[in-house]
């Protein structure tokens, strides 16, 4: 048997998985990629089946696993090539991996990643939207499969290396742990006037002054909504009421993020903005690996800056507030909204400010219930994304 820990990516080929197989790229005595997975970057996949060899691959469609298929005979690589949402559950559970990426983006990565939960599998949760949508249904399954689950969002690991080694989800066992302090780049917008907010483009919007990211993520970086959602996975993953988890813009993203504790003290988690160092945490925990990320030289740092988020430039913030107060079924309206409203601006087929405009109508216009199950969840998802788009459909009307 081998010995080295077993590895299936959900979403190779975006920000997350590249990252990832970089970093087990540099530790081959330590990892095996048993499972890949992509939605139609087939020649990417491709290229990283022939050099990692996994046992099985995943595609969005047929079409593409016929592509796929092909360039893999080609180069006489044996892995197998299925395609479709149930095929994404097979990579988690029938490639005989210890250990699951989760880095599908938005809602489309919930069923495989909930799958892993309940499998037992270590979790390195870097699809935030599966946990904002599913809440208590994703940590019931956690806990029931006894596996691990490690935060790989830059802001959630680093608030999980500054916590106490015993910390508790109990209140009363918090080892003095006042509030958890989320750090944002503020985006390429933070300093535009409001004023000209409305014309800004997608390509504007996905140039991130700090981070590598996708399309879309880039986007939610810009409208805070990242941020958002991060507020309310952050309450899931440590316990602290919505109340006790703060925002603060802070451009240069040397800070990750931090907690405050009742002494005064507030211990921060440092470092350069590469996502491997998350990564490279998540894949060794409870052990430490070289990442391949630069040190962080403290003395050519010229200033560290922090200040609070204005509302009225993020009104997506304050709307991810309101549904992680809400709770229930909110955050997935909430979630489904902004997918929708992103995907139209990504398209040109509306403002960049009319996003929060698009949520804010989703999310006030469908009464929040308390979610009892997967079927309510999904129930509401495609609800509010109906909803989304006919508010689009009016708006451009």
């Amino acid at each position: 048997m081998s010995s080295k820990q077993r590895v299936t990516i959900l979403g190779s080929t975006g920000s997350i998985g590249t990252n990832t197989l970089d970093v087990i790229r540099a530790h081959p005595e330590r990892f095996e990629v048993v499972a890949l997975t992509a939605a139609k970057q087939v020649e990417r996949l491709a290229e990283q089946c022939i050099e990692f060899k996994p046992r099985l691959a995943v595609v969005g469609d047929a079409s593409s696993a016929k592509k796929l298929s092909e360039l893999l005979l080609a180069k006489q690589i044996s892995t197998t090539v299925l395609y479709g949402s149930e095929a994404l559950i097979s990579a988690v559970l029938e490639s005989d991996c210890d250990t699951v990426m989760a880095a599908i983006v938005g809602a489309a990565g919930l069923l495989p990643t909930l799958a892993a939960a309940k499998a037992g599998k270590r979790v390195l949760l870097a699809n935030k939207e599966a946990l904002v949508m599913s809440g208590k249904l994703f940590m019931d399954a956690m806990h029931e499969g006894g596996g691990a689950l490690l935060p790989i969002d830059s802001e959630h690991n680093a608030i999980f290396q500054c916590l106490p080694v015993h910390f508790s989800k109990s209140p009363s066992l918090h080892h003095g742990v006042e509030e958890l302090w989320l750090t944002a780049s503020g985006g390429p917008f933070r300093n535009t006037p409001l004023t000209e907010l409305g014309q800004v483009t997608p390509e504007q919007a996905c140039a991130h002054p700090n981070w590598v990211m996708g399309k879309k993520i880039s986007v939610d970086s810009a409208t805070m909504m990242n941020k958002g959602l991060e507020v309310i996975e952050a309450y899931w993953l440590f316990g602290l009421p919505i109340e006790k988890i703060q925002v603060l813009i802070h451009p240069q993203s040397v800070v990750h993020s931090m907690v405050r504790y009742c002494d005064g003290s507030v211990i921060a988690q440092m470092g350069q903005p590469d996502m491997r160092t998350p990564i490279a945490y998540g894949l060794a925990w409870p052990d430490r690996i070289v990442a391949g990320v630069e040190p962080l030289s403290l003395t050519q740092l010229t200033a560290l800056n922090f200040t609070e988020p204005d509302l009225l430039r993020f009104p997506c913030l304050s709307l991810a507030f309101q549904a992680g107060k809400q709770g229930g079924l909110a955050p997935a309206v909430l979630n489904a909204a902004n997918e929708i409203a992103v995907a139209a601006f990504l398209d040109n087929a509306l403002g960049y400010s009319q996003i929060s405009e698009v949520v804010e109508r989703v999310l006030n216009g469908i009464e929040p219930t308390v979610t009892s199950s997967l079927e309510d969840i999904l129930e509401a998802d495609a609800k509010a994304r109906t909803m989304a788009v006919d508010v689009i459909q009016r708006l451009r009307s």
